[in-house]
């Protein structure tokens, strides 16, 4: 039977508009991760080293479906604020529900770079660079106030065990890593000199925000698994979100690099260079390492009755991530076997895809996935 993930019953009364759009009443901030996972598809499509006719229209198509998908998300979401207030406040409060606050950031962003890498043919550039910046300023803006305002929440409000560590506290922290992945695309699309600079730097800025508030919160999450054993059977496909920040850091270090003469001026253009490579080949190879552990626990749960949940999404946007981050070395280091990787990984990519949309539209349709959590 599908289920969602664990969101709170509110122990409050209903607010006085709790009877309208009732629908509305659960569905939480996790669901942005359906955007995001049909997002990358478009977007780590367009960056593979290998086209085959007809793929960029997939992409295209892709993009859409991701574009039509979180506009009609945030229409939702904003009527489950407007309607259900008390339902709203019970999920930032609620430490195993706000971390996906920081989705809100990535589909934002993740929708806006695939306007301006596939969006364009179908809108014409000008239109997808307003669109992109709209979009990709909106996404940063609300990932780096998630980024501060979830770990305070966790800090001062959230009663939080060691044992209730799971990948899902990385998701606030990884949204400006993904601000600094994507912002390399809108730098050729501004003036040369300061505005160019300043772009650069900031989403090099970014990338330090996210890295190191990822490497805080990892040992928690590594530390938890080994000390309390797997997570729940249906959290399980959640360890795939620490790719997340690996592949994503990976994209963002390689696209700067691509902007980077663009931006700013010897020697630092040959430095950012330099250290795409130096970087991004070791964080791979522990990308690749902790997929192999992932997968292996994926196929214990799955083994073990593993149903659906939205936290099959999981196994969506992080592998994207990897697709783009590989393939950026393949394009930096001129090696075929990153150009293999960035395949096999799209290929994983959509496998995922289509169980975790399939059982997604099912359980809309059948008002499952809306219904109270038990």
């Amino acid at each position: 039977m599908a289920t969602t993930l664990a969101l709170p019953r509110s122990d409050t009364a209903p607010a006085p508009l709790a009877h309208k759009a009732p629908a509305l009443r659960h569905l939480g901030p996790n669901w942005y991760a359906a955007v995001m996972g049909t997002a990358i598809i478009a977007n780590a499509g367009a960056s593979l080293p290998y086209q085959l006719p007809g793929q960029r229209v997939a992409c295209q198509l892709f993009w859409a479906l991701s574009a039509a998908a979180l506009a009609v998300l945030l229409t939702a979401r904003a009527g489950h604020w407007i309607h259900h207030r008390d339902q709203a406040r019970a999920h930032l409060l609620d430490p195993a529900v706000a971390p996906f606050y920081g989705c809100l950031s990535m589909a934002l962003l993740a929708v806006g770079a695939g306007t301006l890498t596939v969006g364009k043919d179908l809108i014409g550039t000008g239109p997808a660079v307003a669109a992109d910046t709209v979009l990709f300023t909106a996404g940063t803006a609300t990932g780096l106030v998630m980024a501060v305002a979830v770990p305070y929440l966790m800090v001062v409000r959230h009663k939080v065990e060691p044992h209730q560590a799971t990948p899902v506290w990385l998701l606030p922290v990884v949204a400006p890593m993904v601000s600094a992945a994507v912002g390399p695309l809108l730098i050729p699309h501004l003036p040369a000199g300061q505005p160019r600079e300043a772009l650069l730097l900031a989403c090099y800025a970014m990338f330090g925000i996210s890295l190191l508030a990822t490497l805080l919160m990892l040992p928690l999450v590594f530390g938890r698994l080994i000390v309390s054993g797997p997570l729940p059977l249906a959290l399980t496909p959640a360890l795939f979100l620490v790719l997340g920040p690996l592949g994503q850091s990976t994209t963002a270090v390689n696209q700067l690099a691509d902007m980077a003469p663009q931006s700013i001026g010897a020697p630092y253009a040959g430095a950012f260079d330099a250290f795409a490579v130096v970087y991004g080949v070791p964080v791979m190879g522990f990308a690749l390492l902790w997929l192999a552990l992932a997968a292996a626990m994926l196929v214990r749960a799955a083994r073990r009755g593993m149903g659906f949940a939205m936290t099959w999404w999981a196994l969506t946007f992080p592998v994207g991530t990897c697709v783009t981050g590989a393939a950026a070395l393949a394009r930096h280091t001129g090696l075929t076997a990153f150009a293999w990787l960035a395949t096999a990984l799209f290929l994983a990519l959509v496998t995922a895809w289509l169980p975790a949309a399939t059982h997604t539209l099912r359980g809309l349709a059948s008002g499952r996935l809306l219904a109270a959590p038990r």
